[in-house]
């Protein structure tokens, strides 16, 4: 049995499809079981602002990695990737066709193959760190990386500036900073999935969904989550201080040049997947077409 893996940028409407898809699995006697691969969605107290399955999405599709870490906790993809791998090997040895859905490329990754992670510094190095970029600034801390790390890092990118300083003064040596995104095979054969949009649509997407959060209760739950003592990789939340103050217009913003970022690494993803022949791997354009109508195409794809 084949993992289905549906990626995208934000508020493209990956929870729908993937609920449309396994109604369509069911009916030929199937019983998926969608796997979270968004890194801001595995956090307890932040469903509204990422965007989560809700309960009655939930009870039409099973969701697992959701919603189990406290926001105090920090979070890894190497930890991630333990507990997917756990979650998938289980459900194929079940014979339950897992989906892995989300828009965290890292996590789709370390979900489906065999990555290069670093392993976690000391805590009073953390801390160091933590402390300086709140005192400093990620822009400042940047500099302080070696010249070929630094390289590529965006100034303003605090979780990943912070990450490589705490490698760099752990004298841990980051993973390989490659073109490449795929280190390796897949662990199980399958057909992964991007959702594209055209751009001006998604911008339109977003807006709704930001309007939607707004009304949802957002700035509270962003509040709340502050007040909480979350850690850095759960302060990570695209537009979380945004939401906090009550920004609209800048929490749209941040989501849309985020999504511009996924859009970029999916379409490399999925080209060197094609291209290396690690999965079946394609792009489907989604536009004004419905879940019900992508779904075919989707469990087309499957067979």
């Amino acid at each position: 049995m084949k993992v289905l893996a549906i990626f995208g940028p934000t508020a493209v409407g990956k929870t729908g499809v993937a609920i449309a898809v396994a109604e369509k699995l069911r009916e030929r006697g199937e019983d998926p079981v969608a796997v979270n691969c968004d890194s801001i969605q595995v956090y307890r107290g932040l469903e509204t602002i990422s965007g989560a399955a809700t309960v009655a999405e939930q009870a039409r599709l099973e969701h697992r990695l959701l919603g189990f870490v406290e926001p105090v906790e920090e979070f890894s993809a190497g930890r991630y990737a333990g507990l997917a791998h756990r979650e998938i090997d289980g459900l194929l040895a079940a014979g339950r066709r897992p989906i892995v859905v989300g828009g965290t490329g890292l996590y789709l990754r370390a979900a489906l193959s065999e990555l290069d992670l670093r392993p976690p510094v000391p805590a009073e190095i953390r801390a160091g760190v933590e402390a300086e970029l709140a005192a400093r600034g990620p822009e400042a801390l940047r500099s302080e990386l070696e010249d070929d790390v630094a390289e590529g890092v965006h100034p303003a990118d605090r979780k990943r500036i912070a990450r490589l300083l705490e490698l760099q003064r752990a004298g841990i040596e980051p993973a390989a900073d490659s073109e490449q995104l795929w280190a390796g095979e897949m662990r199980h054969p399958g057909v992964l999935v991007g959702l594209t949009v055209d751009r001006v649509l998604l911008a339109a997407r977003i807006d709704a969904r930001v309007e939607e959060m707004a009304a949802a209760g957002a700035a509270e739950e962003a509040r709340a989550f502050e007040a909480a003592g979350a850690s850095r990789t759960a302060l990570a939340a695209i537009g979380l201080r945004d939401l906090a103050a009550g920004d609209l217009e800048a929490v749209k913003a941040a989501h849309r040049r985020y999504a511009r970022r996924q859009l970029v690494w999916m379409r490399k993803m999925v080209d060197e997947a094609s291209a290396a022949s690690i999965a079946d791997a394609r792009l489907i354009d989604r536009d004004d077409r419905d879940d019900a109508d992508l779904a075919a195409e989707i469990v087309a794809a499957l067979d």
